[in-house]
């Protein structure tokens, strides 16, 4: 008796426990590559669920139907050397699931690798995201400016992101407007998303890279374009300038706040794409070589 109201005391909790849980953030998406990962993860949980449902079922089923109580103590059960209709169930159920969930994935990668349905013929705001120990640097090309530790992005606008890394490999993630994608030192990844809805969204690397990961954060906020074009604006009135000497302290490891500059440091250390770009994984310098290959250019 006392076990069973322990068990009942146990579900009450977790029950009540679970129904203050916020939602989970990859499940609250704002955005439509969000939005197809989130159906495709629920899609795997409700398969699951059904099998876990299943199963547990006919466990208890056969405990009932075929328990030892009901037999004679002289009970000997027949012999069976097989039957197909029972391998065929244990095999082929397994193997169709497979099948539904690779096509699903298939075509899920295709879309969120794409730029976003709807946004094909209108021109992307691209960013340049790159991390360094432990800091994100968010470039505005066209805008002319940068950010440090966080990312104001318009609504209902194709983003395109350039990801890649000072340091070691880190990962760029914001759970609500798509999945992550990492950012390596010699080259450069793209991210297509889109914010369907205006808010505050949390973004992260989500690859393990020393002692300071955990604070590896970043603030995003989505706007309307209006409100996106006024802050530009306002950056461009009241930020200082970013040199390269500051960069290169900005580089040093360490956390820091958030920062906002006019200039970007792309102008002096170019991203690693192009002619004589990129794929160099043994390097151990990066910055270095893409300050040596900017003074090429030069001249």
């Amino acid at each position: 008796m006392k076990i069973k109201w322990a068990l009942l005391g146990a579900i009450f909790t977790i029950i009540t426990v679970l129904t203050g849980c916020e939602p989970l953030m990859a499940l609250d998406p704002k955005g439509p590559q969000a939005q197809t990962q989130a159906n495709d993860i629920m899609l795997s949980i409700w398969i699951m669920s059904f099998i876990v449902i299943v199963v547990f079922a006919i466990l208890v089923f056969m405990l009932i139907k075929y328990r030892a109580s009901k037999q004679s103590k002289d009970y000997a059960p027949p012999h069976i050397e097989g039957s197909a209709v029972v391998e065929a169930i244990c095999v082929g159920i397994p193997v169709l699931i497979v099948i539904l969930l690779s096509f699903v994935s298939v075509q899920s990668n295709y879309k969120v690798e794409a730029t976003p349905k709807g946004y094909e013929d209108k021109k992307p705001l691209i960013v340049y995201a790159s991390t360094s120990n432990w800091k994100w640097h968010f470039s505005y090309p066209e805008e002319d400016i940068e950010t440090v530790n966080y990312l104001y992005i318009p609504t209902d606008r194709a983003l395109e992101f350039k990801l890649y890394s000072y340091g070691p490999i880190t990962s760029f993630w914001i759970p609500q407007l798509g999945g992550q994608k990492y950012a390596m030192s010699d080259m450069i990844t793209t991210l297509h998303l889109v914010a369907d809805v205006p808010g505050e969204y949390m973004g992260r690397n989500a690859n393990f890279s020393g002692k300071g990961f955990a604070e590896n954060t970043f603030n995003v906020k989505a706007m309307p374009e209006v409100e996106f074009d006024q802050w530009v604006k306002e950056v461009k009135k009241t930020a200082k300038p970013l040199t390269e000497e500051k960069f290169d302290e900005l580089l040093e490891p360490g956390h820091l706040g958030q920062l906002t500059f006019t200039g970007t440091h792309l102008e002096f250390l170019p991203p690693p794409e192009g002619e004589g770009g990129g794929h160099n994984h043994g390097s151990s310098d990066s910055h270095e070589g893409s300050k040596e290959e900017s003074e090429h250019n030069q001249h």
